[in-house]
């Protein structure tokens, strides 16, 4: 290899950095839904559109690429949906896009991948993020999964159902009963209800247009949040994955619909186009587990990254933890000796109170943090994570460009 093309093989790696997220409000999923007749590629579209507005210093024509995720690709969720939707939300046409699915990380997948290729120096500016309608596309919905992961015994029948992989995460830590995870799904309710009030959550929606049978609406707030919720409201709720089990319709986030997106860039980038930081990523990581106990994903996810980084759990000033349900949040909280009442877990409630459309979720987690971030110079570094069907865990770091280390 020649000296020059043994230069230009070379790339530097650079720092990538969160510039601001957004996501549309979480409806219910089903038919009396808000979004029940609202296509989910239009739920990507307003996130967009909303992002370009938000960040006017952004040339539409230096975004480099548009990742959008989805777990069921299919009618209005498939079709390359990132190119779609960068196309119908009026971004120039020399802007690509692609689809992503890795379940409930998708999101979470379409950030990390974009920004290895800014990392890589090959994007300056990216919009990451993803989509789920469960009301019109159900978990599941067509696939065919190939019979040997029965006949071979591949997976536990379980590891089909994420409700039977949640109570089978319940055996594995006896510890962790449906007392404590109602305790829980309780204060993710009060701290959502809380952080709603303050008007935190919703600087981080867009409103949305939305069309029914009665006529034209506006969603500007989610749907699936409950509060008032008490402990004997959960006690009476029906265990439907086993008979006398733990899992609830109270302690497991719902079936919803939504969509997020995100701005990512180069540290330097953002600073040529005057875009503010949210955040700098510091590092990633993806693990796999037994399917069975998809639940379990972000421990083994979290301690790769730890590993990676050179960071310990004590570095973390800030969690946001996806509560796809309670036991699986609190299985990660107990196996880092963190409280299940730490002040440090999803200040803003979770999953479990605002919704979990599937693939969106990842960029929700890394909005709020991103916010929280702003008002906490006293904090360096977050964690986002999530437990992945299918039996995976995915997690990021992320640093606080706003740390002052005497506070």
């Amino acid at each position: 290899m020649s000296e020059q093309s043994s230069s230009a093989a070379a790339s530097s790696a650079r720092v990538v950095v969160f510039v601001d997220g957004i996501r549309t409000p979480f409806g219910k999923a089903g038919p009396k839904g808000m979004y029940a007749d609202t296509r989910a590629d239009d739920l990507v579209v307003k996130s967009i559109r909303e992002l370009l507005r938000r960040n006017p210093e952004l040339p539409p024509e230096r975004v480099d690429e548009v990742g959008i995720a989805a777990t069921t690709q299919t009618g209005d969720q498939g079709l390359t949906i990132g190119r779609t939707s960068a196309l119908l939300a009026g971004l120039p046409q020399s802007v690509p896009g692609f689809a992503v699915d890795r379940m409930c990380a998708g999101a979470m997948t379409a950030v990390t991948t974009t920004a290895s290729g800014i990392g890589f120096g090959q994007y300056d500016v990216v919009i990451a993020g993803g989509v789920e309608h469960m009301g019109r596309h159900p978990m599941g919905e067509g696939v065919d999964p190939n019979p040997r992961f029965l006949a071979d015994r591949l997976v536990d029948p379980s590891a089909l159902v994420m409700g039977n992989t949640a109570e089978n995460l319940h055996d594995r830590y006896p510890s962790i009963t449906k007392d404590r995870t109602d305790a829980y799904a309780v204060a993710s309710q009060e701290k959502y209800d809380a952080a709603k009030r303050a008007g935190l959550i919703g600087e981080t929606l867009v409103p949305v247009a939305t069309k029914s049978a009665a006529g034209w609406g506006l969603a500007t707030e989610d749907e699936p949040p409950r509060p008032g919720t008490t402990l004997e409201n959960l006690a009476a709720l029906k265990t439907p994955f086993r008979p006398a089990g733990r899992v609830t319709a109270g302690n497991a986030a719902g079936l919803n619909d939504g969509a997020t997106a995100a701005i990512l860039a180069g540290e330097d980038t953002a600073a040529e186009l005057g875009l503010k930081v949210g955040m700098r990523m510091v590092g990633f990581a993806f693990a796999g587990v037994d399917p069975a106990v998809m639940g379990v994903g972000p421990v083994p996810a979290t301690e790769k990254l730890l590993a990676r980084t050179g960071l310990s759990i004590g570095d973390i000033g800030l969690f946001e933890i996806n509560e796809a349900f309670a036991v699986q949040v609190l299985a990660f909280t107990e196996h880092f000796g963190i409280a299940d009442d730490d002040a440090r877990v999803n200040q803003w409630g979770g999953a479990i109170a605002c919704g979990h459309p599937l693939a969106s979720s990842g960029v929700r987690l890394m909005t709020q943090l991103s916010r929280q971030f702003a008002t906490r110079p006293d904090v360096r570094y977050g964690l986002t994570t999530m437990c992945i069907g299918l039996g995976m865990g995915g997690s990021v770091i992320w640093e606080n460009p706003n740390f002052d280390g005497s506070k």
